[in-house]
């Protein structure tokens, strides 16, 4: 099915864009002196030492990406990320519908995959934009959690529709990796209780640094698994008779 091959591309995509952009990002910040001179200079507040900040969470995603000229490859491709996302859910839920035709239904995985897009992209819209009032800080925050909840959320139902139709989906499908899909989702929801506590506190600067990159890397590895979990249909190509 066609359907599958356009859903493989929409997965690897909207896994490889956050990762390079977020990563480019990070080398810009802590390669600040390789920008000096050039119309591309890096903002103070984007500058920062050697860090590795999936270990020891030396900056945030946020700092690294929400200054000049970092912005300028975050927004688009985060935009661009979103509207992927939102393409893949109304693909995904279509596919499961085809598949399941006697139990053709609304897919509540498709409102909160697109609810989880519309955040990223009101997130990449607001990332940088400064205003000195604690409540629109407070918006900002509200945003990001809100992609990583319904993001979470929608990954978790999508799941468990595909193990409704595991049986039906054998032949195209990799259950290996439906499995290892199972156990990510499962980690990021036991990750995400077990740092509230320590998330609420003021301190732990670091930790939470390091624990941002690695989320976010986890969150969008569904996609990288979606990827290698649906099977590359091959396109028949009809020869003419005689030929």
């Amino acid at each position: 099915m066609e359907q599958i091959n356009q859903i493989r591309n929409l997965s690897i995509w909207i896994f490889l864009i956050p990762v390079v952009v977020i990563n480019l990002c990070l080398l810009i910040s802590i390669n600040y002196n390789l920008f000096e001179n050039t119309i591309f200079v890096v903002d103070q507040i984007g500058r920062s030492n050697f860090s590795i900040p999936y270990m020891d969470g030396g900056l945030s995603i946020s700092r690294a990406s929400r200054t000049y000229p970092a912005y300028l490859l975050f927004k688009p491709f985060m935009l661009i990320t979103g509207v992927i996302l939102i393409v893949y859910w109304i693909k995904i839920k279509n596919l499961i519908n085809k598949i399941d035709n006697e139990n053709n239904q609304k897919r509540s995985f498709l409102i909160y995959g697109i609810l989880s897009a519309i955040f990223l992209i009101f997130h990449s819209i607001f990332l940088g934009v400064n205003f000195d009032y604690n409540l629109f800080k407070l918006f900002r925050r509200i945003i990001l959690l809100g992609f990583i909840l319904f993001e979470i959320i929608a990954q978790s139902l999508l799941i468990i529709a595909l193990y409704k139709i595991k049986e039906k989906i054998t032949e195209i499908t990799n259950r290996k990796i439906l499995i290892v899909k199972m156990v990510l989702v499962l980690t990021l929801i036991i990750v995400a209780l077990a740092a509230i506590p320590i998330l609420i506190k003021e301190n732990n600067v670091h930790f939470k640094h390091a624990l941002e990159w690695n989320y976010f890397i986890g969150v969008i590895s569904f996609y990288l698994l979606s990827f290698l979990f649906w099977k590359k249909s091959e396109t028949k190509v009809h020869t003419p008779e005689g030929v």
